[in-house]
């Protein structure tokens, strides 16, 4: 049987914790930033979590 393959694409954009929970980026950080408090973007800028409803799909993806 041959290796599983990883899905790339969600290598790069999740990172697993130490306690196996799923860091994520989060989203409307990329344009139109004029319009957004100063304290909405500061809170985009740290990393969220995936929920553990999601978490089991991108686990597959991982193959972790």
């Amino acid at each position: 049987m041959p290796k599983m393959k990883s899905r790339r694409r969600a290598l790069k954009s999740y990172k697993m914790t130490a306690s196996g929970k799923i860091k994520r980026r989060k989203a409307f950080r990329s344009h139109i930033l004029t319009s957004k408090s100063t304290k909405r973007k500061r809170h985009l800028r740290k990393p969220g979590l995936v929920s553990e409803t999601e978490a089991y799909k991108v686990r597959r993806f991982l193959l972790a």
